[in-house]
């Protein structure tokens, strides 16, 4: 089964491959440079702080489809254990952790995927074994700090969320730009929301799990076009899904992560940032979104804080 003509072409057309070097491992995070940064922390103003995470939870959104992408799970390693072993003294409890590191709000690592033998940059698919990623691994991204700029799609669009399976594109998001009055620059982090997230906020996880408007192949050209930094959604799959073509499974995977090299993250909880957008008219704002960093990590939980 080959890739259709249209996925091959936006391929060609995005790709990234040396423009930072041949060693390069950050992808369109160079993007962000220090000017970036400066001219970020300006936008903050009131101090107010918003953040985009979904809890970490047993509970949480993960179905069981994605072997080993498991909700948290926590254990209770120490409760109140007496320090040198006297009880008069101080006690501490402790706990651990075992979860899919893309289990709720996270980053796909650039080394996440590969197709037809491409990697990032050209890397060798090879450079990924038992422990993890030696190449473009979320731990190569030691920050991940910047302009962030909410584009509310369903808003744009007259609509409380996009269907499922609904397909973004350049249309959608110049749309988005224009309604909300911001414009996107070299090195943003941009944040689509399509009110997915509301049904995973409404208990009905199935529906949130396995369908998902999003971004589809097109749009791999406007982000690479507004060379922006990073990009988020609210939902599961990150693109649209089902996906455009039969022929090409997690297209947009593809042409960000391999071709571009363009940081992406799912489950982001975008409906408080929403709501105060809507409210003050103002859609940037200053953006604390690092990964943690987890040796060879193919991705990582985040905790992103946007803040006004």
């Amino acid at each position: 089964m080959g890739y259709p003509q249209e996925f091959l072409d936006i391929a060609e057309a995005v790709n990234n491959w040396g423009r930072w070097g041949d060693d390069d491992e950050l992808g369109t995070l160079n993007l962000i440079t220090d000017d970036v940064v400066v001219a970020a922390a300006s936008l903050i103003r009131s101090g107010k702080r918003i953040s985009c995470a979904y809890p970490l939870s047993v509970h949480g959104l993960q179905l069981g489809f994605i072997p080993g992408r498991l909700n948290p799970v926590k254990t209770m390693v120490a409760i109140h254990e007496p320090s040198l072993g006297d009880a008069s003294t101080m006690s501490s409890s402790d706990d651990v952790v075992t979860m899919g590191l893309q289990a709720a709000t996270h980053w796909d690592a650039l080394s996440h995927v590969s197709y037809g033998g491409r990697m990032w940059n050209g890397f060798d698919p090879d450079s990924i074994g038992v422990w993890g990623a030696t190449r473009g691994g979320i731990d190569k991204i030691p920050h991940l700090t910047g302009r962030g700029v909410l584009l509310d799609l369903a808003a744009s669009a007259d609509l409380d969320r996009l269907e499922g399976g609904t397909v973004v594109g350049p249309d959608e998001l110049d749309a988005a730009v224009e309604a909300q009055k911001v414009d996107v620059r070299p090195g943003d982090i941009v944040l689509l929301r399509t009110g997915h997230m509301q049904l995973l906020l409404a208990g009905d996880k199935m529906s949130y799990g396995i369908t998902a408007p999003g971004p589809g192949m097109h749009a791999a050209k406007w982000f690479r076009e507004h060379d922006i930094a990073a990009v988020a959604t609210d939902n599961m799959v990150f693109e649209c899904f089902p996906c455009e073509s039969d022929d090409a499974p997690l297209p947009v995977h593809c042409l960000d992560l391999v071709e571009m090299g363009l940081t992406q993250g799912q489950n982001w909880n975008l409906e408080p940032l929403a709501a105060d957008c809507a409210a003050d008219g103002v859609y940037e704002f200053f953006l604390e979104a690092s990964p943690q960093p987890f040796v060879g990590g193919l991705g990582s939980p985040v905790n992103p804080v946007a803040i006004k």
